[in-house]
């Protein structure tokens, strides 16, 4: 997008209340991202929040924050995935104080995922959350944006099928 198209979506845009919080979820987003590695970004099982990365990186790179490159932490990265595609859950069990641990889950996280961001929380790391209906990880977080479920899928994409098959990409709104 170029800089007009942007001032003309933000004028459309600028009476949702969705915006404003949106807003104010990035503002908090920009302080809690500290450390270069440490904003951890983790979907659920079935969804990887690669189109948030993907933002994330490039917002990274374009405003020269290297804090706001995201790790992305996956369920079940395969063995032969790059280094930057194979961290997996274990990693969120060694988060530190100084990390943000962004949980992007639709409207229900696993338990599995609930227990390592709990831990993460008393540990002291910073838990953000964006989902489409308030659900137990919203309770542990301590930043949420809450996406109408219309808008959910912008931002995940659903894990290829087993067979190989193309996947099933989520609505995005470009």
């Amino acid at each position: 997008m170029d800089s007009t198209a942007v001032r003309l979506l933000r004028e459309l845009l600028a009476g949702d209340p969705l915006m404003g919080q949106t807003q104010d979820f990035a503002r908090v987003l920009n302080r809690s991202a500290t450390t270069p590695g440490g904003l951890l970004l983790v979907g659920t099982p079935t969804q990887e929040p690669w189109h948030m990365a993907a933002h994330l990186d490039d917002e990274s790179r374009l405003a020269a924050m290297p804090e706001l490159k995201p790790t992305l932490v996956r369920w079940q990265p395969p063995a032969d995935a790059p280094p930057h595609l194979s961290i997996g859950l274990e990693r969120i069990e060694r988060t530190t104080r100084k990390e943000t641990v962004f949980v992007v889950a639709g409207d229900q996280a696993p338990d599995e995922l609930l227990e390592r961001v709990f831990d993460a929380k008393k540990i002291g790391a910073r838990i953000l959350t964006m989902v489409t209906a308030e659900a137990e990880i919203t309770e542990m977080a301590h930043e949420v944006l809450i996406i109408p479920d219309e808008d959910a899928a912008a931002g995940v994409r659903e894990k290829p099928l087993p067979d190989g098959a193309a996947t099933a990409d989520a609505h995005e709104k470009s």
